[in-house]
């Protein structure tokens, strides 16, 4: 296999990993309403509708990333997504450390970095919008 198959298939991984976990997310809010996050911003002086951006950044955009079309502005959208999900539910949290050991926001930082390298590396050749185009 040669050096630009495997790192094709590691985007196609890494584009997999982060669309259908922030998905699974998406798809709890779809289901389950997003009251909570409602609620949240509201606390913190925003207005209610800015809630539905969540179906943007874990619906819209895990898709995207997932089908390989728009990858680097899917990317884009969750790692914005990322960021105000920490900035509003887990900042208290942003130094902390589990009772394990590791960071309490482990799940988080992890969605978001692997966003942040999806920018900058595209969707690679294994998906729906190949490897051209400014935002693939």
């Amino acid at each position: 296999m040669s050096s630009t198959s495997c790192d094709d298939l590691g985007r196609l991984i890494l584009r997999l990993s982060l669309g259908i976990l922030i998905l699974m997310h998406g798809l709890a809010k779809l289901f389950n309403g997003i009251g909570g996050i409602e609620s949240m911003l509201t606390s913190h002086g925003m207005p209610a509708f800015f809630a539905w951006g969540v179906y943007v950044g874990e619906v819209i955009a895990p898709i995207l990333v997932i089908l390989g079309i728009y990858t680097r502005l899917g990317a884009l959208l969750i790692a914005l997504n990322m960021v105000v999900a920490i900035l509003l539910a887990h900042s208290h949290q942003l130094l902390m450390l589990s009772n394990s050991g590791g960071w309490q926001l482990e799940l988080q930082g992890m969605f978001l970095f692997t966003s942040i390298a999806l920018i900058f590396l595209g969707a690679g050749a294994y998906g729906l919008g190949g490897r051209s185009g400014r935002w693939n």
